[in-house]
């Protein structure tokens, strides 16, 4: 069941703002714009109230009375998100966790901390260096994503290959459930099998099921050296190879490792960034070791001199200082940003195995070209993990708004090939809006049924987050 919009009485919309006062309930245009739009401008959204709660006590009364009422709730963090889940789309209330950004606990014999799901990533991870401890996921989003929004996601990252998604950083979880009622599940505890384990629910959810507001996340002992390098090649699958060298070598140490298309790396150029190898390439990766000891350069040498010896690569370069190591980063996380200047950019967010991405590539790269002659696609992302995000640049001189309006069509096709190759249309963005549709194409439908049933169960009014991945 979804609700109608809500219509919001003066007397509903001061009943709200008694909960979270007056001055953290945003009713002004001007004060609700950064609440409504988001960074690609694909959903345009539209709201009569934020509100932003400063405790899980706060929320839990907003939940109460959204559901007495049966007003509609979107959850927001950073509002970084890409597919269009923190947006309220027919003007429901935005329940804004930004204030909720306290770090309640850090524990260092349990390696973990307790913090609130408004937490900037980027704070977490300074938390954790600062206690000389390691708080993985890493986005290029970081300085403004919070660990709610990363949690509600899944998010990946270029970490993951090492130290997994963000569900696998996350031990315990507290949660505001429609009706206002609070699951106390904050538990440091890596063992714990005492019935089904209802964390797993709303990590992934999308704020479909309830409102996350803090959690308790794992830490790990911080390296004490890690190593850089950028490397040129001639292939996605002189990447693999590549890739099983650097993983027999260092094994749980090999940290990070991009593909890059080289249009990709031509894009970044474009709008400032340098090409650390002095000629050009098919492909590059981004890869990086990180020890515990002071050996990490040694092990990434071995690997490059050993992929040099067998032809596996062509040329590639290790950072030497911190600013040069900054450097290589910047051009791979500038990827995204530089296509703007290329015209329209259709996206795609897949996962599939590890083994098949150079199929993929080159699969995707002949349907779409057929499909859309003249079109570029822009393949880049976290080979060790399978993930790739395929984007398709208009072809030079097209009309933006023509191409974009094809984006389903691109989608179908990408999609299919993704299928084929048993893979997932949704790697570490989420379904939000933009896949909703195309999702019960793509899932088994006891999944969808599933789904379904527990998204009834937990929100029984249709009030959480309406109209996102269902």
């Amino acid at each position: 069941m979804t609700v109608p919009p809500p219509s919001l009485s003066p007397e509903l919309i001061a009943r709200f703002a008694a909960i979270v006062g007056p001055n953290q309930a945003l009713t002004a245009p001007a004060d609700l714009a950064p609440y409504i739009a988001e960074d690609r401008a694909r959903f345009p959204g539209r709201s009569p109230l934020v509100l932003r709660p400063g405790s899980t006590e706060e929320v839990a009364a907003i939940c109460r009375l959204a559901s007495a009422e049966r007003i509609a709730l979107v959850p927001q963090g950073g509002n970084t998100g890409l597919v269009g889940g923190q947006t309220p789309l027919n003007g429901e209330v935005v329940v804004s966790l930004k204030r909720m950004d306290r770090l309640r606990e850090l524990d260092l014999a349990s390696n973990t901390m307790t913090v609130e799901a408004g937490m900037i990533l980027q704070h977490a991870q300074e938390h954790a260096a600062a206690a000389d401890r390691l708080f993985p996921l890493s986005l290029g989003a970081q300085g403004s994503c919070t660990i709610g929004g990363n949690l509600s996601t899944n998010a990946g990252g270029t970490a993951a290959l090492a130290y997994g998604l963000a569900r696998d950083m996350a031990l315990g979880l507290e949660v505001v459930l429609a009706d206002g009622r609070v699951l106390n599940g904050l538990s440091k505890l890596k063992k714990d099998n005492t019935g089904y384990d209802l964390r797993d629910l709303f990590i992934g959810a999308e704020g479909t099921l309830g409102i996350i507001t803090a959690a308790t996340l794992k830490l790990f002992p911080k390296p004490r050296a890690v190593a850089t390098a950028f490397v040129g090649l001639r292939s996605p699958q002189h990447a693999l190879t590549l890739l099983q060298l650097a993983r027999d070598a260092a094994a749980s140490e090999l940290t990070s490792f991009e593909l890059i298309a080289e249009i990709a790396v031509r894009f970044s150029v474009a709008i400032g960034n340098r090409d650390p190898l002095s000629g050009r390439h098919p492909w590059y990766v981004l890869l990086e070791v990180s020890s515990p000891r002071s050996d990490a350069r040694d092990t990434l040498e071995a690997i490059l001199t050993a992929a040099l010896e067998q032809e596996v690569i062509d040329d590639a370069v290790i950072a030497e200082s911190l600013s040069q190591r900054a450097a290589f980063w910047k051009l791979r996380e500038e990827i995204s940003p530089s296509q703007k200047p290329e015209g329209g950019s259709i996206k795609h967010d897949v996962s599939v195995p590890v083994a098949a991405v150079p199929a993929f590539i080159e699969q995707a790269n002949d349907a779409v070209t057929r499909l859309i002659p003249g079109a570029r696609p822009v393949p880049f992302g976290h080979l060790g993990d399978g993930n790739i995000h395929y984007n398709v640049s208009q072809p030079v001189g097209a009309d933006a708004a023509a191409f974009l309006a094809r984006w389903h069509e691109v989608n179908a096709v990408v999609f299919a090939i993704v299928q084929q190759l048993g893979g997932s249309i949704s790697a570490e963005h989420g379904i939000g809006v933009l896949k909703r549709d195309e999702l019960p194409m793509v899932k088994d439908k006891v999944a969808m049924a599933l789904m379904r049933s527990i998204k009834a169960t937990l929100d029984p009014l249709g009030i959480m987050n309406p109209g996102k991945v269902l």
